[in-house]
Formats: structure tokens, sequence, C-alpha cells
């Protein structure tokens, strides 16, 4: 059953587009959501606006004036979307990017010698980036073995391998793989009671569209998202960075203003359409719960995304009256176990004895877009532990309905019926 209304339900669907139609194939259901989630219409709408505009920002001008404006207003929107009353946001290319530029200035600008600390958890975003500018910067790259059967690390995983020389250590918010999150302020906690001064950078690409960041409860130095995971386009990447990385030697212009982060001129559609992102978020809190402040309306979705969210994903594993859920569908194994208080909108499987690639094939032909993810440099580091070569992941996202459950259900029924018998 949906956590929304019917009514609800439908009103935010009509927020975005392509919401249940390909442009390419027709009809389809999308359960492909942690490739990139559907976008805002009001997004496309905003990006084609400011393409047009041949302004520059920083001139003496009506026209720069207000794109000035427009970049102030979203970094004062994205402070109010992260929780945070300090530090600073600045685009780039990516989210991958900007994981990048994160983890090599804190690399270069940490206390010489000690090691780096990241997990066999993580994204090659922060993984490849961190163990690179470990060897850079001649230090021992040390990690984190996550655990297989939960689908994610603990803080006290950290706890065993931080070391009172640890100067930079790399964080998995939640994974595109497992779908698992982690307790990022406890694993915070961890490793600043052992190495109090460490860097702690955090990649948040797959945590930012199911429910709630507060970076001022985490303590740590750098998050970054990938806007087209969170309703937004792709183009461009979000970062938060700390007052403290920012006064550490960092990349800039020679000569240029000692704070800032941003190479060159950014486009203000991408800060633009992240105003447009908590522009929705707050129209959905306050259709939970009606109220004229901002941070209970952006508090009031993101409960409200994780509810939604927990609804579909269980449903997708119990089933439903006569519709068998995950767990009762023959030879189905899941990643992360039938039951998992950390799941965010994301359930990875295989079917044992089926090639994932088959599955997600009959899927497609039905109508319903999935994902099959193989044991390489993307998801090796989960698959390969446990002895598969692949799994088919479905995602969804608040916006996703129980009905498009239940089809899917229906349709892994009708394609193990098709397997031959032994």
């Amino acid at each position: 059953m949906d956590h929304f209304t019917p009514d609800l339900l439908n009103e935010i669907r009509e927020q975005f587009a392509f919401v249940d139609k390909c442009p390419f194939s027709g009809e389809r259901i999308f359960f492909e959501n942690a490739g990139g989630a559907l976008t805002l219409k009001s997004v496309v709408e905003t990006s084609s606006k400011f393409a047009a505009i041949p302004d520059n920002q920083g001139r003496s001008n009506a026209a720069s004036k207000a794109l000035m404006d427009v970049i102030q207003k979203a970094k004062s929107d994205a402070a109010s979307l992260f929780g945070t009353t300090k530090g600073q946001f600045f685009v780039g290319e990516s989210g991958t990017e900007l994981l990048f530029r994160l983890v090599r200035n804190a690399a270069s600008s940490a206390d010489m010698g000690g090691n780096m600390v990241g997990s066999s958890f993580e994204h090659p975003a922060t993984r490849s980036a961190a163990k690179y500018w470990a060897a850079e910067t001649k230090r021992q790259y040390i990690n984190v073995q996550h655990d297989d059967t939960l689908g994610h690390v603990t803080a006290d995983h950290y706890s065993n391998i931080i070391t009172p020389d640890t100067r930079v250590v790399t964080i998995l918010h939640a994974s595109p793989v497992t779908g698992i999150s982690v307790d990022l302020k406890k694993i915070s906690e961890a490793v600043r009671s052992i190495s109090p001064e460490a860097l702690i950078i955090v990649d948040g690409v797959q945590y930012a569209a199911h429910g709630g960041i507060k970076i001022d409860d985490y303590d740590i130095d750098g998050y970054a998202i990938s806007p087209y995971k969170m309703y937004s386009r792709h183009g461009y990447g979000f970062a938060w960075v700390s007052d403290r990385l920012t006064q550490m030697q960092h990349e800039q212009l020679l000569d240029g203003p000692s704070e800032n982060w941003e190479l060159g001129t950014r486009d203000t559609g991408s800060y633009a359409t992240l105003s447009d992102v908590v522009e929705y978020l707050e129209w959905l809190g306050e259709k939970v719960e009606s109220t004229n402040n901002r941070t209970k309306k952006l508090t009031n979705a993101a409960k409200a995304i994780a509810a939604q969210e927990t609804s579909l994903t269980e449903l997708m594993i119990n089933g439903e009256d006569n519709i068998k859920g995950l767990k009762d569908l023959e030879g189905i194994q899941i990643i992360g176990g039938e039951k998992n208080p950390n799941r965010k909108g994301l359930v990875s499987f295989r079917i044992v004895g089926s090639p994932s690639q088959e599955i997600v094939d009959f899927l497609n032909v039905n109508g319903i877009r999935t994902h099959v993810r193989k044991a390489d440099h993307y998801s090796g580091n989960i698959l390969n532990p446990l002895g598969w070569e692949d799994c088919v992941r479905v995602s969804v996202c608040h916006y996703n309905s129980s009905e498009e459950i239940k089809s899917l259900l229906l349709a892994l029924n009708e394609f193990q019926m098709k397997l031959p018998t032994n």
C-alpha cells in the first residue's frame, strides 16, 4: 500500500517529466532511479530559460546582477536542504568530479604522513580518488571491509581501522548497489574520537534523493551529490565544503579570492535548478502538513519520501495477498537481506541459475525498466565477496506506486514460470 493518498500521489507524479512514458519506447514503469531519477518539469523549464541568457556573472548590468542573485538564492536554498549553517556550496562537472577534487585537496592539505582510510562499501568515485591520492602523497591506504550480510559498513568497522595519524577518511552515505545506508553521524563520531583532525569526505550521491541530509550533525568536511539523481538534470555536480578545508590550501586561481572553490564561470541554470528541487520539496512537505516553516516543510518531505519508499520496497520483498514478493519467489537472493531497516529505495537481487541480463531484458520487453549490475569496477567490490557475477537492481523513488511494484512482481512470476524445470 502507498504511504501517500491516491490524489497526492497523482499530484506528485504530475510534477515529473516522463513519469510513465519513455520518449523513445512508449509506456513503461521506471525502476531505474538510482541510475538517474525522473526530472522535475520545473527543472526542464528553468534549464531552457537560463540556457538562453547571454550575459555573464560579475558584470555591471541588470542581467548580470539577476544571475548573481539566482546563485545566491540557490546557495541559501541548498543550506536549508543540506541542513547546515556553515561552509559553502559550489558546482562542478559532476558528483564524481567533485568527490575527486575534495579528496585530492584534502590529501594535499592534510599534515604530511599518516594514512588514508576508506571502505570496500564505497563507489569508485571516492575509492579510486582516495587510493590514487594516498599513493601520490606517499601515504598508506587502509581499507575498512564492509559487512556482506548487512550490505553496509558500521562505526565499529571504522573504529577498528582508524588510527591517531589517519589524515583523510572517505565515507559512502548509501550504496547504489546494495541500497543500504550508513549511520553517518556515528561513523564520523568514531573517526573523530580516534583522529580528531582527520578530514572526512562523504559521497552522498545515492543518499540525496531518499530522505534528509543534516550536515551540521555529521561533523564532516565535504559532501557531494549528483543532482540528476535528485530530480534535477545532468551536466553538473553539487558540493558542500567545510570552512576548515576552505582555510587550508586548495586549488584556485592565482591572486583570486582565497575562499573561492569554483574554477571559471559556472552555469547559473545549474544553481537555479537546485532551487527548483528545494521548492518542490517544500511543496511536498506542506502537502503532508500545513506549515509556514521552511525547515519543517523539508523535514516533512524527507520523512514522507522515506515512508513511501519503505512501503514500496517492503511490498516488493514481501508481496501482498496472492501476489508473491521477492522472498517467496523460487531461487531469489536479496543483497542486504529481506529485512533491513537501512534500505533506501533500492533492492538488488538475483535468481540463482538465471543471468541477470536475461531478467532485465524480459522486464524491459514487458515495459518495466530496471538495471543489471555486474561484478565490474563499479560493483565488483559488492558482488565479488558474495560470489555473484551480477544482479538485478530495482530502484524506486517516492513517485513510484504500489501498483507499479505489483506489476513488477507479476512479471517476475511470469519469468520464473517460463524457466525450464529440473
